[in-house]
This record gives C-alpha cells, sequence and structure tokens, in this order.
C-alpha cells in the first residue's frame, strides 16, 4: 500500500489483529502506519504502508525496522525492549517507553511495582522455581504465574490444594494469592505526550471456563458507582506512576468486600476495549493512535450500553477457517462483526470478536447469549 500523507510515520511492532484495528483507525486521518511480524501472512499484512517479515525479539531486526519510523508503538508486550531503549536515545519516539516494556514484560517487577507504589493488588511471594512453590504450600490457595511469557491465559495455574502443586511451573514467578472476587473489571486510560489523561468507563468480564480468556465483556460495569470511581483513579494512579504515554488497560478484582485489586496490566490496546470501536465517542484504537502521536485525547464515554463476545475456534478445530451463523447474526439489530483475517484457525484461538449495542441491559445480555450460539468458527 502506498504512503498517504507527509505526517510523522508510526512503525508498530506486532501485526495481528490489535495493528489491523490501530490501522483500520489511522486511515481516517492519512497516518502511515509499517508494521514488523514474524508471520509473512499476518492479518495486517495488506493493510500497512510497508510490511516488514521479522522477529520482535531480535535486536538487530527491530533496531533496523524502527530507522524508518519516527514514532513506534506495539501491539504485543513481548519485544526487544532494549533495541527500542536505543532508538528512543537516538531520538525517536517510542510509546509506550521502552522501560516500561520491560517492567510489563515480568509479571514479578509489575507486582514489586504495585507493591512499592502503594497500589492495591492481591498478596504474593515471588518464587525461583517449583521447589519454592511446594516450600510455600501454606500460601494456597493460590495462582502460580510464571514472571515471563505468559498471554492469553498461558503462564498462569490455579493452585486450590497440595494435589495441584504437581501443575506448579517450575520456572521463575509468582504466588498470588486467590482473591475471592465479585467481579473481574477492566478500565482503560489513555495518556498522551503533552500530559493529557483521559479514562474510559469500567467495564465486566466473563472469562471462558477451561480457556482462561475473556469470553464476554459488558459495558458498562453493573457495580456500584462508589466502586467505579475507585477503580477509574487506581487506572490512573497507574498511569501516572509509570509516568507512560499510551493507552493502557487495567485489569482488576472487584471484591465481595467492595475492594478493588489490581491484577494486571497491558500497556496498549486490549481485549477488554474491542466494544468501543461501536460503542464509545472515541474507540481504544483511535485513542492509542492519538496519545502516541501526541494529538488531542478524544472522549471516551459510552453511546449505548455494549456487549463484545470474543469469537474464539471451536474446540476439535483445526485448519481453514469457515465461520458459520455469520448472516443469521447480523440480521439481528445492533449486532457487528469484526473478523481478523486469520486463516487457519485451532481450539480457542481469537479469530474475531462481534459487538452488540442494546440500550436495554436485560435485552443485552440475551441477544449477546443469542450471537455466541448462532456464531461457530470451524475448519474445513
Amino acid at each position: 500500500m502506498k504512503s498517504t500523507s507527509h505526517s510523522p510515520i508510526l512503525g508498530v511492532l506486532g501485526g495481528g489483529q490489535l495493528g489491523r484495528m490501530l490501522i483500520q483507525s489511522a486511515i481516517n486521518y492519512n497516518q502511515d502506519i509499517h508494521i514488523l511480524d514474524p508471520d509473512p501472512n499476518a492479518p495486517c499484512k495488506d493493510l500497512c504502508q510497508e510490511f516488514t517479515v521479522g522477529s520482535l525479539k531480535d535486536f538487530d531486526t527491530v533496531y533496523a525496522f524502527g530507522q524508518n519510523c519516527d514514532v513506534l508503538t506495539v501491539e504485543i508486550e513481548s519485544v526487544n525492549a532494549e533495541a527500542l531503549k536505543k532508538l528512543e536515545l537516538e531520538g525517536k519516539k517510542v510509546y509506550p517507553q521502552p522501560d516500561i516494556l520491560k517492567l510489563i514484560q515480568d509479571k514479578r517487577e509489575q507486582k514489586q511495582f504495585y507493591k512499592e507504589q502503594g497500589i492495591p493488588t492481591a498478596e504474593f511471594i515471588l518464587t525461583e522455581n517449583k521447589e519454592e512453590v511446594i516450600h510455600n504450600k501454606g500460601f494456597l490457595p493460590a495462582v502460580n504465574k510464571l514472571g515471563k511469557e505468559g498471554y492469553d491465559g498461558r503462564g498462569v495455574q490455579i493452585l486450590k490444594s497440595e494435589e495441584d502443586l504437581e501443575n506448579a511451573f517450575d520456572a521463575p514467578g509468582l504466588l498470588e494469592k486467590l482473591i475471592d472476587f465479585e467481579k473481574e473489571i477492566a478500565v482503560t486510560v489513555a495518556r498522551n505526550e503533552a500530559g493529557d489523561l483521559t479514562v474510559y468507563p469500567a467495564v465486566e468480564c466473563a472469562f471462558h471456563p477451561t480457556a482462561n480468556l475473556v469470553e464476554f465483556l459488558f459495558a458498562p460495569a453493573e457495580i456500584a458507582s462508589d466502586v467505579e470511581e475507585k477503580a477509574k483513579e487506581i487506572a490512573k494512579d497507574v498511569i501516572l506512576k509509570l509516568g507512560m504515554v499510551g493507552i493502557l488497560a487495567v485489569e482488576m478484582f472487584v471484591t465481595k468486600e467492595g475492594e478493588v485489586l489490581v491484577n494486571e496490566i497491558a500497556p496498549r490496546p486490549h481485549n477488554s476495549g474491542h466494544h468501543t470501536i461501536e460503542a464509545n465517542f472515541t474507540s481504544q484504537f483511535e485513542q492509542h493512535l492519538r496519545s502516541v502521536m501526541n494529538w488531542p485525547l478524544g472522549n471516551p464515554d459510552l453511546r449505548c450500553p455494549a456487549a463484545m463476545i470474543n469469537l474464539l475456534g471451536e474446540e476439535g478445530f483445526t485448519g481453514p477457517a469457515v465461520v458459520e451463523g455469520q448472516e443469521v447474526a447480523i440480521s439481528e439489530k445492533g449486532v457487528y462483526i469484526h473478523m481478523y483475517g486469520k486463516k487457519l484457525t485451532k481450539p480457542f484461538r481469537k479469530m474475531g470478536h462481534v459487538t452488540v449495542l442494546d440500550d436495554d441491559i436485560t435485552k443485552l445480555k440475551e441477544k449477546a447469549m443469542k450471537v455466541k450460539g448462532i456464531i461457530k468458527i470451524k475448519s474445513i
């Protein structure tokens, strides 16, 4: 795709669905985007102005890619932060900043940051190996998380009793107290280089029982107004204490006592904000673009209550993807389908999402459940 403008070039590390939806927002502004991704058939391949195939973790590859960009950002945290740091020192704008990426790449450092900065989070113990996890069996029930390389439910084990200890990770990680929560919510916050900050309404997440992935999302979250305000203030506190530029998704637990605890953060557009494309005045993707390019931030408010359904590959199907029920689903009022351009499916792979809008919350949930039963991602 040819260049569309003379504005600064935005380079994105990662060419998956998040990059794809970022490009869809950037097109409205004639904003050129260059993509680096290891997959020659990544979803962004045919949408960006320049597509480079290469490792996101290789120093030389990331550094060379950054030479032709003015601003750099990410759609995945697992990148070579050292190369980005060198580019930053040489005058490139890198958001989120490389030091923040390094912090978030290690859940151990992330948790210690919360503790040191007075950000409410679950009690935890750092562990070096499986033996140390077993030694701390008195801390159970707990969640055992790998320090690095965990994502989308991978690198997480729930250890409720001593019988579960055989599943503990034999690598540096942490034990986090298992929270008996009332709800899981997320708050997205954005900040530009000028220091302007805006925060989205809290959303409520429902997870798949076995895949540990968000299955449903509802906006707004059905929580008390004081809990909502507490969650928003915590999210703002996190991005300000990080000093971060960009968009930040803050995942939280709401306990049965109304306490709000930070679980994890993602310094990029996130699954918990996909509904914003139709449901909010400014989508999370446009907001990320505005923040990293230091443009004025947009209005984050909801236009209408919304649900988001992740379209995951069905169990038992691997191969060329076939979408069933799409035409039936879009015959429903307020249903919007987003497929991610992935040609191959496998069990629980994120293949797309659906946003459902309705002014009536009860009807919204009924419609979301109906749509979930209609659309299936299988293979030939």
